[in-house]
């Protein structure tokens, strides 16, 4: 039984094997909670109401209602393609970069980690998954909000959006929002996996067989995705109005839209949108983390010594 302090591992950490369940994993996540991202950037990024004007959204149910009847159900999956094709290498990287940093922390076959090693790990990720999500955010904001305040539409799908951000302003168009990616992914990833390993660490201490199952992968996978949004949220609400910001609106980047937005909006602007996130955020990383456990046990079976 690990104590409080420490996570049993029964073998070293494994990098290649985890890129693979992890780019599984991903795909489970995005297929079961994109609908409420839309929900969330366009609540994030809607424009401030003039004096005694309605907001262009009252909520995240208003928010739904508006989008399905202006753009059809289709509405809530724009966008989905840029997450859906990145979203294997972005997971597979993330899930690779935490096996790594714990690789890097064990000194042996059946080396133990603490709680705090597991969070450096978990923050470690953040690092290889910012490379590939920072883009693929930036053009899935752009195709979420290019309709949803009225606006016309100039992006024709993702090759699109990414060919005419390159055109414009290079790779720092396209890469733009690195920074504040990274601000919310090197804590909110330590949180994340944090959150997970402990669960399942509190259930294989209460089991008979010291096995994990079904319904507490579920359960910790659930929980750690909402515990990841309560930490990531601020620095997502930046980067969402960041990315989704005409050039030059913000000179001097996060710190500008941070600036702005605690002015002129107050600091609960920072939770906009948190809703639908949240309500997104548990069944979402239940997918995922059971994704990757029946990936697993797919390696298990067909390359055990993998």
């Amino acid at each position: 039984m690990a104590t409080a302090e420490q996570v049993p591992t029964e073998r070293k950490a494994n990098p290649a094997k985890s890129f693979l369940t992890g780019g599984f994993g991903g795909i489970c996540n995005v297929l079961s909670g994109h609908p409420l991202d839309t929900i969330k950037v366009r609540l994030q990024t809607m424009p401030r109401p003039a004096p005694g004007e309605q907001p262009l959204y009252r909520g995240t149910f208003d928010c739904a209602a508006k989008t399905i009847k202006n753009e059809g159900v289709r509405g809530l999956y724009k966008g989905m393609s840029a997450p859906l094709t990145g979203v294997a290498p972005i997971f597979a990287m993330c899930f690779a970069g935490y096996a790594l940093g714990k690789r890097l922390q064990q000194r042996g076959e059946d080396a133990r980690l603490t709680y705090s090693q597991i969070f450096v790990a978990g923050s470690f990720s953040g690092l290889f998954s910012t490379l590939i999500m920072a883009p693929g955010e930036r053009i899935k904001v752009l195709l979420q909000t290019q309709q949803g305040q009225g606006g016309q539409r100039k992006y024709n799908g993702m090759i699109d959006c990414a060919g005419k951000l390159y055109k414009e302003g290079g790779l720092r168009s396209v890469f733009k929002g690195s920074c504040a990616t990274m601000l919310r992914d090197l804590p909110a990833n330590g949180l994340y996996f944090l959150v997970y390993e402990y669960i399942q660490d509190v259930v294989k201490a209460r089991s008979e067989t010291g096995q994990i199952n079904t319904a507490s992968t579920i359960f910790a996978g659930g929980a750690a995705g909402m515990a990841y949004w309560i930490l990531g949220m601020p620095a997502d609400v930046l980067k969402s109005r960041l990315q989704s910001a005409p050039e030059g609106t913000y000179k001097h980047g996060v710190r500008s839209v941070f600036k702005d937005l605690i002015v002129k909006d107050g600091p609960l602007a920072l939770y906009r949108g948190v809703t639908p996130i949240m309500i997104r955020a548990f069944p979402a990383n239940a997918a995922c983390f059971f994704g990757i456990e029946l990936a697993n046990n797919f390696f298990n079976i067909v390359a055990p010594n993998f």
